[in-house]
């Protein structure tokens, strides 16, 4: 049964191959401006190297609590099977930023093209949502394209309500689950 973990060297092999298939539809190349575009043409074939993508799981695992003041924590969660990496999601703590706050939300998820169509991204949101409520957030934004009809039936299926369109991006508010406890709470 697949679930989400910490990045992890056990999928190794894996992960390499679904880079691979990513890169093979388009992702990562010079037009490609999104953080898993940027992390293909830096690490491209170098995370073959045993020793490169360890260091890559530290740098991915550190970025949750990053040495640089102003930046924006991230969890990153594997979605796996065994040793078969399916997919990832991130988790942005704040979307302290207007960039976050306007287009790119607090959750981000892909699925390995070789892993899609079977619900793993509804799966992993899902999943992430506990993940996010243990980090204090009552609810979370998550944003598509405005043409990416699989990710919106995705946000909507784990409980997003439509809040506007904006640049491009369609814009989803979804409850964690989390209950305020503190005395604002009526």
């Amino acid at each position: 049964m697949p679930r989400l973990v910490l990045p992890t060297g056990l999928v190794h092999r894996s992960f390499v191959a679904a880079m691979d298939e990513l890169r093979a539809e388009g992702q990562g190349g010079p037009g490609d401006d999104s953080a898993l575009g940027g992390t293909l043409r830096h690490y491209g074939s170098r995370w073959r190297d045993r020793a490169v993508f360890e260091t890559y799981v530290a740098e991915v695992r550190a970025a949750a609590h990053p040495a640089q003041p102003h930046s924006v924590p991230v969890t990153t969660l594997w979605y796996v099977e065994g040793t078969d990496y399916l997919g990832r999601l991130t988790l942005r703590h704040t979307i302290g930023t207007r960039f976050l706050r306007e287009y790119g939300g607090h959750i981000g998820y892909d699925v390995r093209p070789s892993a899609r169509r079977r619900g793993h991204a509804t799966e992993m949101l899902r999943a992430g949502l506990p993940h996010a409520a243990a980090l204090g957030l009552e609810s979370v934004l998550v944003t598509c394209d405005t043409d990416n009809t699989g990710s919106r039936k995705v946000i909507e299926a784990a409980g997003g309500r439509f809040e506007d369109e904006r640049g491009g991006k369609l814009r989803y508010w979804i409850a964690t689950g989390r209950i305020r406890t503190d005395a604002a709470r009526v």
